[in-house]
């Protein structure tokens, strides 16, 4: 067996490269925190519409925010080389290249969006910290802008792309909801997916389900509000899904990037399986990554996830009394609760545009 020499001589310049790495995080975690900022007010939207650089003052009254906050928000900005100022004029703009990554106008490649779980994260520091001692996990409700964050973050994996790419994962399964099917979702948070899928395909029944009231009420709201007669939602605890699924029921089920947090996610899993047609396909989407932490070295954004699993996925999972898989469950353990699960298929697919999650195509 290899092992690792601590007793080693030290080395002063592997000490330097790391001081430098852990400054730049500094810096990096900072700059996170005012580009959640700049997303969540709008100034990155104003300043990509300027048609030339301008002062503080006139950033700010365009955003109708308060200046000497935008100042030392700009000031942020600029040192971080997201924002660029004319030294001469003490002028700001930003690059139509750096525009494309953190406004809204940019769709499905806003960077800004996930920025926010930065400082949404850093707010439940402290309980984190407890559970580190004692043990346990940090409720959802703890949480109170996790579901808003989740749905914008879904909004652009999933819904900008959902008649483009999502649907079409599965072979005639536009055909099959256009021509009526029943559909379950299971973790369905705030609906935005199901109320979409239910307005574009109003001959098929839809279902969605989820532990969180708020994200329930704010789900029903909106179906609601469009009118929306094919789809009902109901707030339901699914740690025993595998005892009273129907069985039989779902020509087709999705859980988008929800199993992994669940209290007993091989029941949920078990659960889906019960309830699907004999014929039925399930849809999972689930984060990307290997089960060993020594394959996700070169993961784009293996610590991003591996925090966001510490400071949520895991600890919520724990609170219930759970089983605390975590985001970063990996590949390999997917496939193996889906066959402990019942399934005997299942056929992975990964999107150009989505660098965090894995498709997987599942059948009994």
């Amino acid at each position: 067996m290899a092992t690792t020499n601590t007793n080693a001589a030290f080395n002063p310049q592997k000490a330097e490269v790391f001081g430098d790495q852990f400054v730049n995080a500094l810096n990096n975690g900072a700059m996170c925190l005012m580009v959640s900022i700049g997303h969540r007010t709008g100034l990155f939207d104003v300043m990509s519409q300027l048609d030339q650089p301008a002062s503080s003052q006139a950033i700010a009254e365009r955003a109708g925010l308060n200046e000497r906050y935008v100042r030392e928000w700009l000031g942020a900005m600029t040192t971080a080389g997201v924002v660029e100022v004319d030294p001469a004029t003490n002028r700001f703009w930003l690059p139509a290249e750096h525009a494309s990554l953190v406004t809204r106008a940019a769709g499905a490649d806003n960077l800004a969006v996930f920025a926010q779980y930065i400082g949404l994260l850093g707010g439940v520091e402290d309980n984190i910290v407890d559970c580190f001692k004692q043990g346990g996990g940090v409720p959802y409700e703890k949480y109170p802008r996790f579901h808003e964050v989740m749905a914008e973050d879904s909004n652009q994996s999933v819904l900008s792309n959902l008649e483009t790419h999502i649907v079409p994962l599965v072979p005639g399964l536009a055909d099959q909801l256009a021509g009526g099917i029943q559909v379950l979702d299971v973790g369905c948070g705030r609906g935005r997916i199901m109320n979409r899928l239910a307005e574009l395909y109003p001959a098929s029944q839809f279902l969605g389900v989820d532990l969180s009231r708020e994200a329930i009420d704010y789900a029903r709201a909106e179906s609601k509000a469009r009118n929306l007669r094919n789809i009902e939602f109901e707030i339901s605890d699914l740690s025993n899904f595998d005892e009273r699924a129907q069985p039989d029921v779902f020509d087709f089920v999705t859980t988008f990037d929800a199993v992994h947090d669940q209290a007993k996610p091989l029941n949920v899993l078990r659960g889906i399986c019960r309830t699907l047609k004999p014929d039925g396909i399930y849809l999972m989407q689930d984060i990307k990554g290997s089960s060993h932490v020594h394959n996700n070295l070169d993961h784009p954004i293996g610590t991003f996830l591996y925090t966001i699993s510490c400071m949520h996925c895991m600890t919520v999972s724990l609170a219930q009394g759970g089983e605390g898989l975590g985001a970063m469950w990996g590949e390999e353990k997917a496939r193996e609760y889906l066959e402990r699960a019942g399934f005997s298929s299942v056929v992975k697919n990964e999107l150009a545009h989505d660098i965090q999650n894995n498709w997987y195509i599942v059948r009994k």
